[in-house]
């Protein structure tokens, strides 16, 4: 095993998971009830039959519903994730790994070992389980950076692994089941590519787990947090951009849009905390710089809230997440005005101060001030400074408020004590602050106070994780060099030929690197009468395997052969036939059919010609001193010249990339 296979989740998160997987196969099963049913509704005309399905499908209805409550209680399950050390911050929203059906590549493996590569499937067996315990512990990674490293180690292997057995013109059988992280829907398919866009999305959501976890107390756990935000933005990000149609909802580019804002906010407010961890120093330009950072704060946490709320992602998203960043806004928004207040109320202009620097810098808060007035006559008028200060005031304890009236709507947010104390808190310093200013003598003036312009010297940005760091050696790498032996390529199966040296002459020079490959072949050697043609690949010396060996070492395997000879193992290259263009589709729960034409480009004068008259050349490989400088020269690539007789010269058909080209459902 593994030794990454050893970090395994907190108890609680693993809990978590365990729920989620049995609500996901509560709901497939809830939904193969009301698929039947429906089909059965249609396909009856009997009254009888019609009202008992009526009453079935309301309960199976019924009991959907209950299911996607608890899967978006789970969802909302926030504090599962946070710190132990939290006790004086807003809990972050995490995201919830996508959960799987377990995939078992043995037996479809082991067929296309045999029939494409002619090997015994059953030597692979160490290498397939190996594959699929990696796949079973990226089920449950560790909240931490052995977890990432696991998830990239798999996807790493994916590209591997479709080029070796995920051929363009051939299904393997193999099908990979994932659910919607909010919906529970389940999405199945043959290619590789739902496989890749969930691995992302697990990696992205793991990172949202991590930095939810950091503790925010602290800079380097603040540090943490930020860069753990905005690589899971980065990723989802990454996601969007490279897999497009997807059939899942939670990778939908909209879905994707908004968890990006949403990892973007948390790892802003990350940043504000940072910033204010130190402490705010009580002066006039340290209070208006925190007070556009916090609106900037509630300006991204706000246009979340904007997105969530259109259709149809408010039909998904858990109605805790569009509350909590509803009452994130107001509560940033209420600490800028705070700090405006405080900063006009508390620091009077004097004559030592900077006149002009202090104009400038209340200038830039206000993006317009009330008519008739002026920064300069705010900074110099004592009673306007007092009443811009309460007007703000008002306006910090009135957002405050109306984020403790939203809280008391939700009940997962009732349960966060840790939150309703902070807004508590701080819309109880609003209160103190504006009685510790109020006259009762003075007239009640409900002037409104100006908004203020949101500006931040570190903003968030999103940063993609550099996958490709995390090394991977090839499972199958047995099988031979990747670039020749593929599932896109075609070869006989491989032929037992019996080389005897004529006159030290062998018949033929080698050429190319892993495996080597037969040129200039004498057609009338022994090595040609007994089948080995231009173009062979030599696989084995004897007992040797060779696939990976160069032309020296081939060389040296066939340099001592005697009069008695020596056998090879060669196999042929063969046409690769093209596939005609296909149409397929996936049907997922309730979502739309997607069609997608895939045409494959090929040449069709790509054809070996059926003869070839092929004379003796005189540089074959022969272990002569006389020939040894020439068999040297031919430790070269093949070249693709088109004006070459040889027929490893011809170039092969070209297909798609594995990242353009689907063969099952071709979504992405």
């Amino acid at each position: 095993l593994y030794t990454y296979f050893k970090t395994i989740p907190p108890q609680s998160t693993l809990k978590l998971q365990n729920k989620r997987a049995s609500l996901n196969q509560q709901i497939i099963k809830q939904m193969r009830m009301r698929a039947g049913a429906e089909n059965l509704l249609k396909a009856t005309s009997n009254n009888k039959v019609r009202e008992m399905v009526v009453l079935e499908l309301s309960y199976v209805n019924s009991n959907l519903q209950l299911l996607m409550e608890q899967l978006e209680g789970l969802n909302s399950s926030v504090e599962v994730y946070q710190s132990s050390q939290e006790t004086a911050t807003i809990p972050l929203i995490p995201l919830g790994l996508k959960e799987t059906k377990e995939v078992d590549f043995s037996v479809a493996f082991k067929d296309f070992i045999l029939e494409h590569y002619s090997e015994d499937g059953k030597n692979f067996d160490d290498e397939i389980a190996d594959l699929m315990d990696l796949r079973q512990a990226c089920r449950t990674p560790s909240r931490s950076e052995a977890g990432i490293e696991l998830l990239a180690k798999y996807f790493n292997h994916l590209p591997l692994l479709e080029s070796r057995f995920f051929s363009p013109t051939r299904q393997t059988g193999i099908f990979f089941t994932w659910y919607d992280s909010f919906t529970g829907v389940p999405v199945c398919q043959q290619n590789l590519s739902l496989e890749k866009a969930s691995i992302l999305f697990n990696m992205a959501a793991l990172y949202t787990q991590i930095g939810s976890r950091s503790d925010r107390q602290t800079i380097a756990g603040l540090e943490e947090a930020i860069s753990s935000f905005q690589k899971a933005a980065g990723l989802l990000n990454h996601l969007k951009e490279t897999f497009t149609h997807t059939p899942s909802y939670d990778m939908s580019p909209a879905m994707l849009n908004m968890l990006i804002r949403m990892m973007l906010a948390q790892a802003q407010e990350c940043l504000f905390e940072k910033t204010v961890l130190p402490g705010i120093r009580n002066n006039f330009y340290s209070l208006l710089k925190m007070a556009q950072e916090a609106t900037k704060v509630s300006e991204t946490y706000d246009q979340v809230h904007q997105s969530m709320i259109q259709a149809p992602i408010k039909d998904n998203v858990p109605l805790f997440w569009s509350t909590m960043s509803q009452i994130i806004t107001n509560h940033y928004r209420s600490l800028a005005h705070y700090f405006v207040a405080t900063a006009l109320l508390d620091h009077q202009l004097n004559p030592s101060d900077d006149e002009d620097q202090q104009e400038k810098t209340l200038s830039q808060v206000y993006d317009r001030l009330p008519e008739g007035r002026s920064p300069l006559d705010i900074l110099k008028r004592r009673d306007e400074r007092r009443r811009i200060g309460k007007a703000h005031l008002r306006r910090a304890i009135l957002a405050h408020e109306e984020a403790l009236r939203i809280c008391g709507l939700c009940r997962d947010l009732r349960r966060l004590e840790v939150l309703q104390e902070i807004l508590q808190a701080s819309h109880q310093r609003s209160v103190n602050k504006f009685a510790d200013n109020d006259n009762e003598d003075e007239f009640t003036d409900y002037m409104e106070a100006p908004d203020i312009i949101s500006k931040t010297e570190h903003k968030a940005e999103m940063e993609v994780p550099t996958l490709s760091k995390v090394k991977v050696i090839d499972f199958f790498q047995r099988l031979g060099p990747l670039s020749i032996f593929s599932a896109k390529q075609r070869w006989t199966a491989p032929r037992t030929i019996q080389l005897r040296p004529d006159d030290g002459d062998l018949g033929f020079t080698l050429k190319g690197e892993q495996p080597v490959q037969v040129v200039s072949l004498d057609p009338l050697c022994p090595a040609a009468a007994d089948g080995l043609k231009e173009g062979d690949y030599i696989v084995a010396v004897g007992n040797t395997d060779c696939k990976w060996l160069g032309v020296s070492e081939v060389m040296r395997l066939l340099k001592d052969v005697d009069e008695d000879g020596i056998s090879i193992k060669v196999v042929s290259m063969m046409d690769s036939n093209p596939s005609m263009p296909t149409k397929s589709a996936t049907f997922c729960g309730n979502l739309p059919k997607t069609y997608s034409m895939i045409c494959l480009a090929f040449d069709d004068d790509d054809k070996n010609p059926k003869s070839r008259k092929v004379t003796k050349k005189p540089s074959f490989l022969s272990w002569g001193l006389k020939n040894r400088l020439k068999s040297a020269s031919t430790l070269s690539l093949p070249t693709a010249d088109a004006s070459s007789t040889l027929p490893w010269s011809k170039p092969c058909p070209t297909f798609p990339s594995s990242s353009s080209y689907n063969n099952d459902s071709a979504l992405y």
